[in-house]
């Protein structure tokens, strides 16, 4: 196998370069594959962990989603495979070379093994833009004045919530564990007061206290623990909900932009790309957990059908925040969310 000159000048690319419809160079440097998709695997954490480029005509090549490959020049053509991989499938602890070389399906020098990879079109039909993702910036100072300052400190608010509903067992449980303190570093805490919001929406059907409620969270920026964020997800994605059910679009549209703001936070433009490429997966396939309902029914568990149908109108609330996705519209969203919402209230 021919390598580039070791004097070649070299710059760094992330290993998400490669898109559907490059051509490949296998390594016996006659033949050429398309990448006819490209994926990428998260660890169970949801972490993105590996990308991978499934040719036309079989195999697939695997890099960490980490990883840097290393370019000749700025204007790089080429990723060439490590000489004793043989097949489509790269090691990811091994690095990819990048080598100068405007068609290598045209010029007999070209080294074996070379992979093609062609300039990346400005704009490409379907594909996530990494810039465009980054922009989803946070609402003004000017919007942020839409929420209203509670009045009185954080567990007044919560009290005044439960003195509205005093028979409302779920509130008095709840009220009485907030009216200790809350401590907004505790996301057992954070959980209460999300669990509030939607119980005296959801079940009580009182909006106004369930938004006041909600507006405890909803400021919150956030501190990049997971956890802590998807209580203040749900409260914000009610929040949104609420606000556009009663005609405060304009409030709405500001929890929605506080929802999307922490995928702004990610400055690194391949790794932007990649959260965007995840997150929208994550809105086009929702757990919504159709099994677990069913096999409630099934057994005539109609507890246990309650909660599960609680956790999928809150993932629902969380995609009609999102503007719905591409395999579920804001019309069907609207739909399945008041089904769901007149079978958890019977």
């Amino acid at each position: 196998m021919t390598h580039p000159p070791a004097a070649q000048h070299y710059s760094e690319l992330q290993a998400g370069s490669l898109q559907t419809g490059h051509h490949l160079l296998l390594p016996d440097g006659e033949r050429t594959a398309e990448i006819q998709s490209v994926l990428v695997e998260s660890d169970d954490f949801g972490t993105p962990a590996v990308v991978l480029a499934t040719l036309t005509g079989g195999g697939v090549l695997r890099i960490a989603a980490g990883s840097t490959v290393r370019a000749a020049g700025d204007n790089a053509r080429h990723l060439v495979l490590p000489e004793d991989n043989h097949t489509a499938e790269h090691d990811a602890a091994a690095p990819l070379q990048l080598v100068e070389q405007p068609d290598a399906s045209a010029d007999p020098a070209a080294p074996a093994g070379a992979v093609v990879v062609p300039p990346l079109p400005a704009t490409t039909p379907g594909a996530v833009s990494a810039a465009g993702f980054a922009a989803a910036a946070g609402p003004s100072e000017a919007e942020l004045a839409l929420i209203p300052v509670p009045e009185g400190t954080p567990e007044s608010v919560v009290a005044e919530a439960a003195a509205a509903h005093p028979d409302a067992e779920g509130v008095l449980l709840l009220s009485d564990r907030l009216a200790k303190g809350i401590n907004t570093k505790s996301g057992s805490c954070l959980k209460d007061l999300s669990d509030l919001a939607h119980e005296l929406f959801v079940i009580l059907k009182d909006p106004e206290n369930a938004l006041a409620v909600a507006d405890l969270l909803n400021v919150l920026p956030f501190d990049g623990n997971p956890g802590r964020w998807s209580s203040v997800e749900a409260a914000l994605a009610l929040s949104s909900y609420i606000c556009r059910q009663t005609g405060r679009e304009d409030r709405a549209d500001v929890y929605e932009k506080l929802l999307r703001a922490p995928d702004a936070q990610e400055t690194d433009p391949f790794k932007a790309r990649i959260n965007a490429k995840v997150r929208q997966r994550s809105l086009n396939e929702p757990n919504l957990y159709d099994k677990e309902i069913f096999r409630s029914i099934d057994n005539s568990n109609h507890d246990a059908e309650r909660e599960w149908r609680l956790l999928r109108l809150e993932a629902l609330l969380f995609l009609r925040a999102h503007g719905g996705s591409e395999t579920i519209g804001i019309k069907e969203l609207e739909r399945r969310i008041g089904n769901e919402l007149e079978s958890v209230r019977a």
